[in-house]
């Protein structure tokens, strides 16, 4: 195996997960290994000598629409340029040959890089890496004497690498001419497999070109937990984030990015560099439910897929710190309208209406459609967030629970928030679907009538809502409970249903 190693690998260390290894090949000397592929290939290495993909040297021709053939052994100088994207977690790999002659104005190397990479390679690279490594050149020749030269290279942590003026590039020494002597004699055919272009003009024969992005590992360092992969992460897990693209994208978590503060965390608004507009919500250090609570919205969110529902698109854990990456909703939660003052805008009856409607259609699909029973246990206005057509979406999962149908549920600390609270779960301990259905019914009434389920600030007979409207009702007087916000501008039957279905699903 001497040959082939690259001066990288040895027996002891090939093949070995702690050898930490990540190494891109420039390989003319096909071997006798059953796993060398050519004399003219570029390879991913990671951790051993044997490529995880790799490809006949080549570069995409725009003006054609198709790769064309790159001798590696021309003697002609060859660009190489090796990029990762944290975001994506992908390796690109490409090539293109150096314009000949050699240019003399200016000839930035970006301006002939060709628009598809040679290999695209999926690679978490913090599973590779530790948290101190080299980035260097590396190569072996085997019984094959040859020369390989390093003519420029440009490295860059966590941007793009500056681009090299090709016009500067000083040329590869001229090749001296051979001595009038007796040629030598040929090396036998069995270990060379026959190419002697290959002995006379390797001019990059078996170079492993190390690009060890360690700027990236500054990313890396500042993430505690950036290797631990927890059994839950191995079921549920989505997309993770890289936390430098998450301070990137919330400005570095200032004030102005602040959209609210729930639960135990501070959600911050943020844009990716593709554009995308994401909310990032932030555990407190001081929090009180834990750690855990997020991994059970992570595990939960992650998995389900429902219009309206508020999508988990990642998350990131960094110093014992978790956070989370939703679809950012530009109209925020839903209570801000019904209770915010200084709103512009009220909402109207038919978005009140369809906004019912998708949680409704939400909590059908947690309760009875999806694979397992989903309790998401803190159903409110607070936790009903608008997209940009007013459509209400159900989040904050952190005290969801799942079990399998039939199953029997055992009390549990109780949890939840006043007014939405079923008697029942006050009283035994055990969440069910009837005590999600029990605030459900508590959000429809604080919808249809602009109040908070219960509202010390109200007189004594008004201070519960429910109780409130029930008395209306056995009155005949139910719609004075009407949000007076809507200016009569509804129809009396669906407001009257509602108000009966609220009051139903508060008795269930």
């Amino acid at each position: 195996m001497d040959k082939q190693c690259l001066g990288l690998f040895n027996s002891a260390n090939n093949n070995k997960t702690e050898t930490r290894i990540l190494a891109i090949e420039l390989d003319t000397n096909e071997s006798s290994e059953p796993l060398d592929q050519s004399d003219n290939h570029v390879g991913i290495d990671v951790n051993s000598i044997f490529s995880v993909q790799y490809a006949n040297a080549s570069y995409f021709d725009a003006t054609e629409g198709k790769n064309k053939t790159l001798l590696l052994a021309s003697e002609k100088p060859i660009l190489i340029w090796i990029d990762y994207d944290g975001t994506e977690k992908l390796l690109n790999v490409t090539l293109a040959p150096v314009p000949t002659p050699k240019p003399v104005s200016p000839l930035l190397s970006s301006s002939i890089k060709p628009s598809v990479p040679l290999l695209s390679r999926p690679i978490n690279l913090s599973e590779i890496f530790n948290e101190t490594m080299f980035v260097g050149f590396s190569g072996s020749t085997g019984t094959v004497k040859s020369d390989q030269y390093i003519l420029a290279w440009s490295f860059k942590k966590g941007g793009k690498s500056e681009n090299i003026d090709l016009s500067k590039v000083m040329d590869p020494p001229t090749r001296p001419p051979p001595p009038s002597a007796p040629p030598p004699p040929s090396p036998p055919e069995s270990e060379f497999k026959g190419s002697k272009t290959l002995i006379l003009v390797a001019t990059i024969p078996s170079i492993a070109i190390l690009l060890m992005l360690g700027g990236i590992l500054y990313l890396y360092q500042r993430r505690k937990y950036a290797e631990v992969l927890e059994q839950w992460e191995q079921e549920y897990i989505p997309q993770r984030y890289s936390f430098k693209n998450l301070y990137k994208a919330t400005k570095g978590f200032k004030e102005s990015q602040l959209i609210g503060a729930e639960g135990f965390g501070k959600v911050y608004k943020g844009e990716l560099l593709s554009g995308t507009q994401i909310a990032v919500k932030r555990v407190s250090h001081d929090a009180e439910q834990g750690m855990q609570q997020y991994v059970a919205e992570i595990a939960s969110m992650g998995r389900l897929r429902h219009k309206n529902l508020v999508q988990l698109l990642g998350y990131c854990r960094r110093k014992g710190e978790l956070l989370l990456v939703y679809d950012y909703m530009p109209n925020g939660s839903l209570d801000n309208y019904l209770f915010n003052k200084e709103k512009v805008k009220d909402l109207t009856w038919s978005q009140r209406l369809n906004i019912i409607k998708g949680v409704a259609s939400a909590l059908l699909y947690l309760h009875e459609e999806w694979e397992q029973v989903v309790l998401h246990r803190d159903i409110k206005s607070s936790n009903i967030l608008l997209d940009a057509e007013l459509n209400g979406r159900l989040g904050d999962f952190g005290l969801a629970r799942f079990h399998d149908r039939g199953q029997n549920l055992e009390a549990t600390r109780v949890v939840g928030t006043i007014g939405y609270m079923a008697p029942e779960l006050t009283a035994m301990g055990v969440a069910t679907t009837k005590t999600d259905v029990y605030a459900f019914g508590s959000f429809i009434l604080e919808v249809v009538c602009g109040r908070r389920p219960v509202d010390p600030e109200r007189p004594v007979e008004q201070m519960i809502l429910m109780k409130w409207v029930a008395t209306c009702g056995s009155r005949d007087n139910l719609m004075i409970t009407v949000d007076s916000k809507l200016e009569g501008n509804f129809k009396a039957e669906e407001v009257k249903m509602l108000l009966k279905l609220g009051m139903l699903d508060d008795y269930c």
